[in-house]
């Protein structure tokens, strides 16, 4: 069975491994065929896991797949079925879960693909509560997007960040997987958007998305350039996943009693924060890692009405180290996707 093995920091390689054995009691047996690439897999990579783990392990955090088998217990599924996988190992019994937080829960037994086996292999064993059917209109590629990109923006905007219609967000990085999505589900919820990128084509390609105003961070300072937009009053909502490079300019950019979401820290682990500036305007920060399973689904019914992933590329199965390397020159607008079949 193929696969692409993480065997060192920063070397991923494809393998041959043997074929998974048949499902155990309440997993699922998926042949995967869609693998979407994401930030996750670049910090992996790079040994970013934040716990121990034990390499080489296989790579892949986001995919979508066919059911090819079933276990003992397993109700809802046919062989057959179309599903995406939520990659968190959830406990499914703690307090969080209990209350369908499942990206808080107390016992989780890793991410796939960061700190366990993930999903860039031909198949792989599941538990059937990490398996959603896809909408029969959602192709494999964008259906790919959904489980780790539609449902995280969707938890940041809509139940951290609480964006309402005719409120003003700042969405940084806006060519990204993440930041694409932000435009798409910000528009559609009735925002006025400013988008950030780090060149004038990628400006272009957010104003195709409905961006409302865009940013060359590169040659612009984009906190002054929210405050003018929104006559020095600044923005309800800062979408940041950038971190250093950004941070100090996305709490200026924000009106008092402004709310400013976070998912990740592409460039860098720490910055500083105006303490004085944070109380006396009293902004929120919060902090928001992966998603739902609430959220897995609400992201798969934008894209069965409508609201559909911006893919950058389609690349083979022996590609992905290539992809991650584009990830990390940022060399790509919205999602790379891998072909597993």
């Amino acid at each position: 069975m193929r696969a692409l093995s993480l065997i060192e920091e920063d070397r991923l390689e494809p393998v041959d491994l043997p074929e998974p054995p048949p499902p155990g009691k309440g997993e699922l047996q998926v042949a995967m065929r869609r693998v979407a690439l994401n930030h996750i897999d670049l910090w992996g990579a790079r040994g970013m896991a934040f716990v121990k783990r034990s390499l080489p392990i296989v790579a892949g955090v986001e995919g979508v797949g066919e059911v090819v088998g079933r276990g003992p217990g397993v109700i809802g599924f046919q062989n057959g079925d179309r599903v995406a996988l939520y990659a968190g190992l959830v406990c499914g019994r703690c307090k969080a879960c209990r209350s369908l937080r499942e990206n808080l829960c107390e016992n989780v037994a890793g991410i796939m693909g960061f700190h366990v086996d993930g999903m860039a292999r031909e198949r792989l064993n599941i538990p059937g509560t990490n398996a959603f059917k896809l909408p029969a209109a959602v192709s494999w590629s964008d259906a790919a997007c959904a489980p780790l990109t539609f449902a995280t923006v969707q938890h940041m905007l809509f139940d951290n960040a609480k964006l309402e219609r005719g409120e003003w967000i700042l969405i940084h990085a806006g060519g990204s997987g993440v930041g694409s999505t932000a435009i798409l589900m910000a528009k559609q919820a009735g925002a006025t958007v400013i988008a950030t990128a780090g060149s004038d084509a990628k400006l272009e390609k957010m104003k195709g998305l409905g961006a409302d105003h865009v940013v060359n961070y590169a040659t612009e300072r984009f906190e002054s350039v929210a405050r003018r937009l929104t006559g020095k009053r600044g923005v309800d909502v800062v979408f940041e996943h950038v971190g250093p490079a950004t941070w100090a300019g996305s709490l200026l950019s924000l009106a008092k009693g402004g709310r400013l979401v976070t998912c990740g820290s592409t460039s860098g682990m720490t910055a500083e924060t105006n303490l004085a500036h944070l109380f006396q305007q009293q902004l929120r920060i919060t902090a928001s890692f992966g998603a739902s399973f609430r959220n897995l689904r609400e992201g798969l019914d934008k894209m069965a009405a409508g609201l559909r992933p911006v893919i950058d590329s389609e690349i083979g199965f022996a590609d992905m180290a290539q992809g991650i390397e584009r990830l990390k020159n940022r060399d790509v607008f919205g999602k790379i996707v891998m072909r597993v079949e």
